[in-house]
């Protein structure tokens, strides 16, 4: 009699309450901080992946298995970020994807070896993730040097030349340093300064009274939100109007919510496409997938991770009809793929991804213009 009150239990908790089988599942972790200074930008770029991951399962997911997305708050810390990693390794999932931060980032990367565990388009633009090639770690955006090397060249476009670069004096805002110095020696111009600020203490009001009395026409800030922002409003109170560029990290409704009226006519990089193009396939998909999910309209770090989630679906559907880590890898190491109107083509020699930069500007909206 036990035997059979068993065999009940066991398969009344395979069925549904419709009485059909209930699902296995393909799970994919992601570290980040979805508490912290990164906190709204990891939460939107969660909502982009679970937007694409929610329709392929509305549709009956991959071969009869749903994907679920499977997240950990690394409160955008190193260490955390191990122990997050390593708990969702022991669970079992086949990939990790859009973890945010290089510190976490580069902490997570003795794990992903460990336990043979792609990690799929991080948010972070290191050099040090693209050069030499991190086997386990598959990027889609492009480098923080490429961002600051568009920043610069847009200013002078449009017919500044005193720039100024102000940086975080940590190893993001001294990489993408390097970037923006190239920009500029590319077209034959040099920074009026190179200045550097604390990422716990920025301290930016002495700074900025400095640049607004030398002049200068325009501003590259390379750091955290928060730093920008009180960057920004001390070059304002300050009485300059000079032309203020960010990079990507900063492009949030968070950011330009902080900001407030001095967000319009902030030029920001980003890293896919217009996400309110319609001539872009994978942005009208996003538009008419967010519509009914209740989104009137995308940000940059949704449509980030909604092409994060698509990458990863489609390596999914090349691995087998059993996926596993190795299979993924092998998948995502083969044939380009169609993300919608962007290639991705990973070698193993070159995990580079896209090498697409644009900019926009915040407009008085509050939304990223281009």
């Amino acid at each position: 009699m036990k035997r059979w009150v068993g065999l009940a239990a066991l398969f009344a908790a395979c069925i549904g309450m419709n009485g059909a089988f209930a699902q296995s599942t393909l799970r994919i972790g992601m570290v980040a901080g979805f508490s912290g200074p990164v906190a709204g930008l990891v939460q939107e770029s969660a909502e982009g992946a679970r937007l694409y991951f929610d329709s392929v399962n509305a549709q009956g997911g991959l071969k009869g298995q749903n994907i679920e997305l499977v997240t950990q708050d690394d409160k955008y810390d190193a260490a955390t970020a191990v122990a997050a990693a390593k708990s969702l390794a022991s669970q079992g999932v086949l990939a990790l994807m859009l973890s945010r931060g290089t510190g976490p980032t580069e902490a997570m990367l003795p794990v992903l070896k460990e336990n043979r565990l792609p990690l799929i388009a991080p948010a972070t633009g290191a050099i040090s993730l693209h050069e030499p090639v991190q086997p386990w770690v598959y990027h889609l955006r492009a480098s923080y040097q490429k961002e600051a090397e568009r920043a610069v060249k847009h200013l002078a476009g449009i017919g500044v030349k005193r720039i100024t670069i102000v940086q975080v004096n940590d190893p993001f805002g001294n990489d993408a340093g390097k970037g923006a110095i190239k920009g500029l020696d590319d077209i034959k111009l040099r920074a009026m300064s190179n200045l550097r600020f604390d990422r716990n203490k920025p301290d930016l009001a002495p700074t900025m009274q400095a640049i607004a009395k030398a002049g200068i026409e325009a501003v590259v800030m390379i750091g955290p939100a928060y730093a920008v922002v009180e960057g920004v409003n001390a070059l304002r109170a300050a009485g300059s109007t000079a032309h203020v560029a960010t990079l990507s990290n900063n492009a949030s409704a968070d950011f330009v919510k902080a900001l407030g009226e001095n967000a319009r006519g902030i030029v920001v990089t980003q890293l896919f496409p217009y996400e309110r193009s319609t001539s872009n396939p994978m942005v009208r998909e996003a538009m008419a997938l967010a519509k009914p999910a209740g989104h009137n309209e995308l940000t940059p770090a949704q449509l980030e991770g909604f092409a994060a989630a698509k990458l990863v679906v489609e390596a999914l559907k090349r691995a087998g009809k059993d996926p596993s880590r190795d299979s993924l890898v092998k998948a995502l190491e083969g044939p380009r793929i169609d993300l919608g109107g962007l290639q991705v083509h990973y070698t193993d020699k070159d995990h580079s991804g896209l090498e697409f930069t644009d900019v926009s500007i915040v407009g008085p909206d509050g939304k990223f213009w281009r």
